[in-house]
């Protein structure tokens, strides 16, 4: 096989998408259209990548970084005028596969497929049937053979009737495609450069034309509009679902079900309806996941459960949720939250930062951060760290087989000694002993015959 180089269409406005962002930035399962035609290209270790930028050149070329060459084509004056900008960055002895960064399920065993029907000496096209071929470009054969490719505008009403239809990805020998790109015209309905002319000129110069065609149109469905955007997206999680499925997770809903990154689940879990997995999420074997949870960057133990309306969101740091625990309702779990095994954080509780030994429990309307939290504490309702003091964050050390009361305010840096108890409604903001009971509030007084003011007269 001779050394591929990819080339990746990126350069049109997408003006049926009404936005000021490029089309091929806009997000399918949490990543750019084009970053998943970039991602599946990277499996075929090709030699270059070359991105054909235009309209939004600069946002694009700064989302995708140092992955790619690039090639300006400005103005646009078709397909054939974009791979003309490509030509000078592609050596001659190699294949170009043409993708398009606007058609992100393409997959990698399609495009090796491409590839190999090559055979490094034929123009290969990848083809699809479509039920309605609308502004697709239009096979024409004679036979196994392909004869040209004709676009929609330019085409006859008879050769409308046509319903195989180009894709918009082929590989071909490189020094073959310069040639022909060289002799291209614009003598057209639209006045534009075709790429798909050096269909006519490869059948002129008797070199073969292979046609590649796939069943699965997903994976050539190209996105032009939100309303295109959408449905792709539910054939995406549908798919992955299915997947998923089928290794046996049970998902309550795969029409209500979606991942925008990478999802790993270990045996007999369990996801409700309404949930969002983001990043990188592992599952352990018998999780289960209530409704409407929004998981990022986690890794939840085996057999935790995970209640409904639950937020989970580890960012760079990562979440960890200890086998065992029970997380939720309604709580949220930020970057550097550690609970360990059977660990129990319910209804609105915030943890950030903070490490949870086995058995720790904090039920009720409490905020931990920056705490080292050891095994058994009991952390009373509406309890907080103060862990930031304007300038700073400090760490608020609980030892084991604390108790802490309802309404305490934990002010760091501070130390509660193992086996202590703070009664309810304290504020500690210094160590406090071992086995102690620390108690630091006002006292209480009453003020009898006390009358409230009266709003004045009118």
């Amino acid at each position: 096989m001779t050394a591929l180089d990819v080339v990746v269409m990126a350069a049109g406005k997408g003006t049926r998408m009404k936005s000021r962002l490029p089309k091929v930035l806009h997000r399918l399962a949490g990543r750019a259209l084009i970053q998943h035609v970039m991602d599946t290209a990277a499996g075929l270790n090709a030699r270059s990548t070359v991105v054909i930028t235009g309209h939004g050149a600069q946002q694009v070329e700064a989302a995708l970084g140092k992955s790619a060459a690039f090639a300006r084509q400005e103005p646009q004056l078709g397909t054939g005028h974009a791979m003309q900008q490509a030509a000078p960055l592609l050596p001659d002895d190699g294949t170009t596969l043409v993708l398009n960064g606007d058609v992100p399920l393409i997959e990698l065993q399609t495009l090796q497929q491409l590839v190999e029907s090559t055979g490094g000496e034929r123009l290969a096209l990848l083809t699809v049937d479509m039920p309605d071929p609308t502004g697709y470009g239009r096979i024409l054969r004679r036979g196994d053979d392909v004869l040209a490719i004709v676009e929609h505008k330019d085409a006859s009403e008879q050769q409308r009737e046509i319903r195989e239809v180009y894709t918009g990805v082929m590989a071909v020998p490189t020094r073959l495609l310069k040639d022909w790109l060289g002799r291209l015209t614009n003598d057209n309905v639209q006045g534009e450069y075709y790429l798909t002319d050096i269909v006519k000129m490869a059948v002129a110069d008797g070199a073969h034309v292979a046609a590649v065609k796939t069943v699965d149109r997903i994976q050539v469905d190209g996105v032009n509009s939100p309303v295109q955007l959408a449905e792709l997206e539910r054939a995406y999680q549908l798919r992955h679902a299915r997947a998923l499925m089928e290794q046996g997770v049970r998902i309550a809903d795969p029409a209500r079900f979606d991942v925008r990154g990478q999802l790993h689940c270990g045996q007999d879990v369990e996801i409700d309806v309404n949930c969002v997995f983001e990043g990188d999420v592992s599952l352990g074997e018998g999780v289960r996941i209530g409704a409407n949870c929004v998981i990022a960057n986690a890794s939840i133990g085996a057999g935790a459960v995970i209640h409904p309306f639950t937020h989970i969101d580890g960012e760079k740091a990562g979440v960890k949720v200890g086998e065992g625990a029970l997380v939720g309702p309604f709580a949220r779990l930020r970057p550097g939250a550690d609970l360990g095994p059977e660990v129990h954080i319910g209804n609105f509780v915030e943890v950030k930062n903070s490490t949870l030994a086995r058995g720790a429990k904090a039920n009720h309307l409490a905020y931990l951060g920056d705490a080292t939290v050891g095994e058994r504490v009991n952390y009373g309702a509406g309890s907080i760290t103060a862990n930031y003091d304007g300038a700073n964050k400090h760490r608020t050390v609980i030892e084991a087989d604390v108790h802490i009361g309802s309404n305490c305010v934990l002010v760091a840096p501070v130390t509660i000694g193992r086996g202590g108890t703070v009664g309810g409604g304290s504020t500690i903001t210094k160590d406090t002993p071992a086995q102690a009971l620390s108690i630091g509030r006002a006292r209480q007084a009453s003020i009898p015959n006390w009358q409230r003011p009266k709003k004045a007269a009118k």
